[in-house]
């Protein structure tokens, strides 16, 4: 994934105990572009409504669901937070056709995914930490990205066809685990027609360079969000 790298960045100016880790990758990591992303917007939100909770953005770029079970317990359970809000799938997904010589497999295979997720998931609760999924979000040809990814699996001429061999199976995965787990889920890869719609733009009306959300994409993300913590709370 074409990403800025980064370090968890805690939001605030301290961070309490039982507050809110927000964990991805760079589609939740601070980025260039974009003025606000939905970490810093749930944390204006909740302050706004009275809520004292810290919010810590917890996203690397680059990252797989490997790196984020090897990362967990310093960027996560180190916070004890409250809430915890995990999207990965993009990266994990990703056919590195533009390698020399081109990759054949997603750099972690679906199965490995549902393994990580679950562990996530797993250790999260054994510390009484409310477990958020979000479905990674659409993704869409830009003429950088056929560059690099337009060959099988990948389909250069469909609209859809950076994401359909390779990432809906992976979107299918976490809604499977959030029904099986009965996790809360915050379908983001579901909502983008409709709030695209909404907003009188299209699905690549809400991406910054058909990976990452642009400041609407990251609109719709705390919109999702913001009822799930506020319902848990009561």
């Amino acid at each position: 994934m074409i990403a800025l790298g980064g370090e968890a960045v805690a939001l605030g100016a301290a961070e309490r105990i039982g507050g809110i880790v927000v964990f991805g990758d760079s589609t939740t990591a601070l980025r260039a572009g974009v003025s606000k992303v939905y970490a810093v917007r749930i944390s204006e939100a909740l302050a706004a409504s009275g809520t004292e909770l810290a919010v810590v953005n917890a996203g690397v770029g680059g990252n797989t669901t490997r790196d984020a079970v090897k990362r967990f317990e310093r960027d996560v359970l180190l916070h004890r937070p409250r809430f915890l809000v995990i999207q990965f799938g993009i990266n994990d997904s990703a056919v590195d056709v533009w390698k020399q010589p081109p990759a054949t497999v997603s750099r972690v295979p679906l199965p490995e995914y549902v393994r990580n997720l679950r562990t996530m998931i797993r250790s999260a609760r054994e510390q009484q930490i409310h477990v958020i999924l979000m479905t990674p979000n659409p993704l869409r040809w830009t003429p950088k990205l056929k560059e690099l990814y337009g060959r099988p699996p990948y389909d250069p001429l469909a609209e859809e066809g950076f994401e359909s061999a390779t990432l809906l199976p992976y979107v299918a995965a976490v809604r499977q685990m959030a029904a099986k787990m009965k996790v809360p889920l915050v379908d983001v890869h579901a909502a983008y027609p409709s709030f695209a719609a909404r907003h009188q733009t299209t699905v690549d009306g809400l991406l910054l360079d058909g990976m990452h959300p642009n400041d609407r994409g990251h609109e719709l993300v705390t919109e999702l969000i913001l009822p799930l913590i506020h319902a848990a709370q009561r």
